[in-house]
């Protein structure tokens, strides 16, 4: 599946090659920490099949919990976090951030990792008072 997507403010813009499949959940707490959110949603294509096509991300490294160096690549001008990647084995895939992509409607998550730092409530929302704006 072609996508395409870019960063609030339109500044950093890139298309990838993605299989539909490849979107995951992550509720770790790095995760959690650097989405401002309950959980992080990402969708995998490998590096052959993401370009950047316009602006310059600014990198942050993180050193997860499994000791693993993640790079994190976001706007400078409006904060988004857009996708991340690896050293080594890690390298050759692209973690794209799912509220940046324009096709996210129809890229479904297919699983969930580090579950036990899930917060209590993530996944029993629905009883919640709902309204189509604000």
């Amino acid at each position: 599946m072609d996508i395409d997507g870019a960063c609030q403010c339109g500044q950093v813009m890139y298309v990838a090659k993605v299989q539909a499949q490849d979107v995951t959940i992550c509720h770790c707490n790095d995760c959690q920490r650097l989405t401002g959110a309950a959980y992080r949603v990402t969708v995998t294509a490998l590096r052959d099949n993401f370009r950047l096509t316009s602006g310059h991300p600014t990198l942050y490294v993180k050193t997860a919990a499994n000791g693993r160096r993640r790079m994190q690549y976001f706007c400078s001008n409006c904060g988004s976090p857009i996708y991340t990647t690896g050293e080594l084995e890690d390298a050759n895939q692209v973690g794209i951030r799912l509220g940046t992509i324009t096709q996210r409607q129809d890229l479904r998550p297919r699983a969930q990792f580090w579950c036990s730092s899930e917060l209590s409530w993530a996944q029993d929302i629905r009883s919640l008072p709902r309204y189509s704006g604000d």
